[in-house]
């Protein structure tokens, strides 16, 4: 009850805390990054412009007739005070038209969208007859991502929620059990997201709150499946509910702690990263999981308790029905994997190694047309002026340096094949901490490429321009815009791929040591979950450009589904070689693979189709970004479960034997325990008689 009040009064403390919705893909310290800082503090800079594209729906030429109607919109549209609207500038083969309209922005894309809905609705009641016009340009694509997600993380949560539902009472085949570990995560989930906004807010994080509440439903429900299941278990042995409870949490805490510790100390380790959004993603995920955590190990035991024994109905275990776990299916799938090691653990690398071969020819870096999941009119918009005006005008690229040296750095600029520079250099006035600055204030040069945007030929410009204008002796440039955001984003990922993930090992690798007292066990286990995560993503991403139309994968894909894969697929080797280990002190490491394989199989698929599943519903949301990541996270979930704990953990283990837990030794049964030939014989099973002396299968590993 005290955990309940807790939780409850910490939603209703919290709950008016916004979570930040703001992504920015560069390192903060980048160069673009810096650029975007100093224009920021320019007067005026509450002041945009969108970019109005105009074409004959006829597909004929825009007329002299289309141009002055135009015009006409474009004055009688609202504009702030002192910024007008441009004429309108037709295109060099005379089949569109463009115009640049000012407006008030605001520091929320959310505020906005409502700008922008009110602006493209004036134009579809002005507009001129047979003329498509469309908004495009910076606000509106802030806009446009603002307004899909109208709704979307309410859907995301239903369909989660009911996800979970589904499954939960699937696995149980109880009308009443699935309700508990539901209500306890989604009270989790919503603690977490009270918790994890005032965090974001505090220290000014950037995330997505639809990942962060998927990872707490799929985690939440795992602990609280591998709970459930000790505890009906349990309830076979013992004839008091509440000893059987104490039993299930006493043997299940380590192993859960044990997973939680080492996702929350992954996901802690981006907090290290240079990218913006992949540090606010794990410090939010770290502090979330930690909320269930707390909850499914405080508040589900106190429900179970409360309940008792009649919470399974109408399968309702008995004492003294336990069975053996060998004669299930997943217990007969180990006994043949560890009679055959050697061929089974080769048969799942080599499936691994092919699915990991989808990685070949894949593409990185999504652009800006190219991230939503249907259509956006400002993606729309850039796609049009892409085909009637220079490909770099769409998004043109600034140059930020002192007015004493514009001119120069401009005509550097200018040196640069297939850059042109846009008109004269335009002074921007004094204002607020210009560090890239000197003298009377910044000034902006704007140049446009030839190279189409979001190409290697555009990154390739962006780098030719910056090694150009750095060269001006004296000045202090800044390069910016869409482009070299582009350039700076892909550095930075490529940067904390190479810092993240040796910490990601290094940290799994250290909790495995600590809760299997073993130096083996990590040294096999870690490579096998690495390379089951290279094989998720290569998998998924032949699936998304074969099958879904993905031209590429998107930047931060790659190492948040690497991570996740690694840190979440962990767990269900922590469930396995737990309970294995404890296995193997009455029975030893091939048999005891074996009880665990069969004791573990239906909670772990149960758990791994149901983390799955709640990260394919990201498939829902309107970016490509986050469709990606729930197909490779899902696909990765799905291998864990099915082909690395079911088959090659236990081969390893069937190779390697008692040194799996080196150098600790697990204690062998006893000459007592181990009933002779003829002893067994008599049995007609080939087991041992119902009288032999058992060792204690939760006895301590010395």
């Amino acid at each position: 009850m005290l955990g309940l009040v807790t939780v409850l009064a910490a939603i209703g403390g919290l709950k008016t805390t916004d979570a930040a919705s703001r992504s920015e893909p560069a390192p903060t310290s980048s160069e673009s990054a810096r650029a975007a800082r100093v224009l920021g503090t320019l007067p005026g800079q509450e002041v945009q412009p969108v970019l109005l594209v105009a074409t004959r729906q006829d597909g004929h030429p825009v007329t002299s007739t289309d141009l002055e109607a135009l015009d006409e919109l474009g004055r009688h549209l609202p504009t702030p005070a002192g910024h007008p609207a441009s004429s309108a500038t037709r295109s060099a083969d005379r089949l569109a038209a463009t115009i640049q309209l000012p407006v008030a922005t605001a520091a929320s894309n959310t505020d906005n969208a409502a700008t922008i809905a009110t602006l493209r609705e004036r134009i579809a009641d002005a507009r001129p007859e047979g003329v498509q016009v469309l908004v495009t340009g910076g606000p509106a694509f802030g806009a446009d991502i603002a307004s899909a997600f109208d709704g979307a993380n309410v859907t995301l949560l239903l369909i989660t929620v009911g996800i979970v539902a589904l499954l939960l009472l699937l696995t149980y085949r109880s009308p009443i059990l699935w309700l508990i570990p539901l209500a306890v995560v989604a009270l989790a989930d919503q603690a977490a997201a009270t918790v994890t906004a005032r965090l974001g807010a505090a220290l000014d994080l950037q995330f997505d709150t639809g990942i962060v509440s998927v990872l707490v439903f799929g985690a939440g429900t795992n602990y609280a499946l591998l709970l459930i299941s000790r505890y009906r278990e349990e309830l076979h042995t013992h004839p008091d509910h509440l000893t059987a409870l104490a039993a299930a949490r006493r043997r299940t805490t380590p192993a859960v702690l044990a997973s939680n510790v080492t996702v929350v100390l992954a996901l802690g380790s981006l907090a290290f990263a240079s990218t913006p959004g992949i540090r606010g993603l794990g410090v939010a995920a770290a502090a979330g999981l930690l909320i269930t955590l707390v909850c499914v190990l405080v508040l589900l035991p106190a429900a179970l308790a409360i309940t008792g024994r009649r919470v399974f109905w109408p399968f309702v275990p008995d004492a003294g029905t336990s069975r053996d776990v060998r004669a299930g299916a997943f217990g007969r799938v180990a006994t043949r994997v560890v009679r055959r090691p050697a061929v089974m653990a080769s048969a799942a690398v080599a499936l691994l190694a092919v699915l990991g071969t989808g990685l070949f020819g894949t593409n990185l870096g999504l652009s800006q047309t190219e991230r939503f999941r249907g259509s956006a009119e400002s993606a729309t918009g850039l796609q049009v002026l892409a085909q009637h005006y220079p490909a770099g005008a769409a998004q043109p690229t600034v140059v930020i340096t002192d007015a004493h040296h514009a001119e120069g750095v401009a005509r550097a600029a200018a040196t640069v094949p297939g850059v042109h520079v846009l008109g004269a250099p335009s002074a921007a006035g004094t204002a607020g901490d210009t560090a890239a600055a000197t003298g009377t204030g910044p000034v902006v040069v704007t140049v446009i490429s030839d190279a189409s945007p979001g190409t290697a030929e555009a990154r390739q410009s962006v780098e030719a321009i910056r090694a150009a204008v750095h060269q001006v002796p004296g000045a202090a440039v800044l390069v910016g815009g869409p482009e070299a955001t582009d350039v700076d984003a892909r550095a930075g990922n490529e940067a904390d791929l190479r810092l993240i993930v040796p910490l990601v090992f290094a940290i799994t690798g250290l909790v495995l040591l600590v809760l299997l007292r073993s130096f083996v066990a990590p040294l096999l286990l870690l490579p096998v979950n690495a390379l089951s995560a290279l094989g998720a993503i290569g998998a998924g991403s032949w699936v998304g450009t074969h099958l879904l139309g993905w031209p590429a994968l998107d930047l931060q894909v790659p190492l948040i589904a690497f991570l996740f894969l690694v840190a979440l697929g962990v767990d269900y080797t922590i469930f396995l070689a737990h309970r294995a280990r404890d296995e193997a002190v009455a029975h030893g490491t091939k048999d005891g693979m074996v009880r665990a394989v069969g004791a573990t199989g239906t909670v772990i698929t149960s758990a791994g189709v149901v983390l799955a599943a709640v990260f394919a519903a990201l498939g829902v949301l309107p970016l490509v970004t986050l469709g990606q990541l729930g197909l490779i996270v899902g696909l990765g979930v799905l291998l864990d479960t099915l082909v690395v704990r079911t088959v090659l953990v236990p081969a390893l283990a069937g190779l390697v034997q008692d040194r799996l837990w080196w150098p600790a030794r697990p204690t062998r049964p006893t000459r007592s325990t181990r009933p002779t030939r003829s002893r067994r014989a008599a049995t007609g099973t080939g087991e041992e008689p119902a009288d032999a002396e058992a060792v204690p299968a939760n006895r301590a590993v010395p």
